[in-house]
């Protein structure tokens, strides 16, 4: 099958392009902008892409045209389609039909920690030997790639992937954003998980949900399909997911972050992490990863993972080689004794939740937040009313404003030292002139930040010089 991608260079429809590739299809892609790195790992897979949704592509006359959420009405290309009457799809239907079909999928969904959540859950099963697939909305570091089809060790990757060469195994990174301009469902209603993960659920995606009851709908519509014999693994303390169960609940729950379920303690000695499901201890786990909430992302995913087979006692000896996800509080560099970290936190609980983690690391020691409000949401000013009480960690606080200008007068009136600037350059400089030996540098976006933090630490390293 030969299928054209249109929005292939997002993480997602890229993550469907490799996969799709890895399967033994053709195939090619567009996007507005063709630009490494996805352009570039796309291109080593043998895809040819084409810059910009010229209709003229039509003449590539491919099987189906998988068309990205990114794809509006009044795109040339997605006319032109409708237009001649040919066949489209989305791409999680695209998925769901050609890679899903007669697979285990263990979902992974929420408003926080999906990414980090589904790249702890495949490597579990990596480790366990289970040679899972997988679809991630980041970079794992255990696998350095963020899809797989998921072939078992013995077998060739140019074997059938309806053959028995295939895992059973499938993890997904499950986002409630919707799925295409035609079907304004949740991406996840149509992965049809036996394992489903339910993080956190919070107001999120204010472009397309007009409140929290709109999002709790789409989460009931994902419990609505999974089966009876499957399990929903649920973080006990979240009421918003109370509401979801409330509205009808028709699999086993297994609940995670109470004491009725999977717990935590932590070793006052060491930096150990008792596992405890009810009363009883499953393991330690001695891990370096900040903060509170990737100890509620590890109990998911060793409770979805013993749902696949794999023991508690394999899943916390997996999680002690877990390597993270790039832009997962990931260490960018070090210079003169300041270190600069980059996360993609960009919703005030997660912006938090990422500070106090850094906060209980370093002790005492100076933390400069540096935010970019980049997200449609955070750019809308949803969350203001929020967001400088999640800052509350920092030492001092620095915001690009030049696409949320909401923020110059709610940070100017925070009575907190918090500067915000509309020019990287000036940004950058304001940073670097504030910065100590001993300082964090922290650096949270959902974007390339203008290639902020290369940028930044060339700054300092020339400050360092003079």
């Amino acid at each position: 099958m030969h299928i054209h991608i249109l929005g292939i260079c997002g993480t997602f429809m890229g993550g469907i392009a490799a996969i799709a590739r890895e399967a033994g299809h053709k195939v090619t892609g567009c996007d507005k902008d063709v630009y490494p790195p996805m352009s570039t790992q796309l291109a080593a897979q043998g895809i040819d892409l084409i810059s910009g949704y010229s209709a003229d592509q039509i003449q590539l006359n491919p099987d189906i045209f998988v068309i990205g959420n990114v794809v509006t009405r009044g795109n040339p290309l997605m006319e032109e389609i409708l237009n001649r009457n040919l066949p489209y799809i989305s791409g999680p239907q695209w998925l769901s039909e050609h890679i899903l079909k007669h697979r285990w999928v263990l979902a992974v969904a929420g408003t926080h920690g999906k990414t980090t959540t589904s790249s702890m859950l495949a490597w579990i099963l990596e480790y366990a030997g289970l040679s899972p697939g997988f679809l991630i909305g980041g970079l794992p570091e255990n696998f350095g790639i963020s899809a797989r089809i998921g072939n078992l060790p013995s077998a060739s990757s140019h074997d059938n992937p309806a053959s028995e060469s295939l895992s059973p195994f499938f993890v997904i990174e499950a986002d409630e954003y919707d799925t295409a301009f035609f079907d304004k469902r949740s991406k996840f209603v149509h992965y049809r998980p036996k394992t489903a993960i339910l993080n956190n659920l919070e107001f999120d995606h204010a472009d397309i949900f007009p409140d929290l009851a709109a999002i709790e709908r789409q989460f009931h519509h994902l419990v609505r399909i999974i089966p009876g014999n499957g399990l929903i693994v649920c973080n006990g303390r979240d009421i918003n997911l109370k509401h979801v169960l409330n509205q009808g609940c028709w699999t086993p729950v297994e609940e995670f972050a109470v004491d009725t379920g999977w717990h935590t303690t932590k070793n006052q000695v060491n930096s150990n992490i008792s596992i405890f499901l009810h009363d009883a201890l499953q393991g330690s786990l001695n891990w370096d990863l900040m903060g509170e909430h990737n100890h509620m992302n590890a109990l998911a995913a060793i409770s979805a993972a013993r749902h696949a087979g794999v023991p508690a006692a394999v899943a916390i000896e997996a999680l002690t080689q877990f390597r993270n996800v790039k832009r997962r509080m990931e260490k960018r560099g070090a210079i003169q004794g300041i270190t600069v970290y980059d996360d993609f936190a960009h919703h005030p609980t997660a912006i938090q939740a990422t500070i106090e983690g850094l906060r209980n690391h370093i002790g005492k020691e100076r933390i400069i937040a540096v935010l970019e409000p980049r997200s449609n949401t955070m750019k809308m000013g949803i969350w203001k009313d929020n967001l400088v009480a999640s800052l509350t960690e920092a030492n001092e606080v620095f915001c690009f404003t030049r696409d949320a200008q909401w923020a110059k007068p709610v940070f100017t009136t925070a009575n907190r030292k918090i500067s915000c600037h509309d020019d990287i350059h000036d940004l950058i400089q304001g940073i670097a002139t504030s910065a100590k030996s001993g300082d964090h540098i922290l650096i949270m976006s959902n974007g390339g930040f203008g290639g902020i933090h290369e940028k930044l630490l060339s700054v300092l390293a020339a400050k360092a010089i003079t």
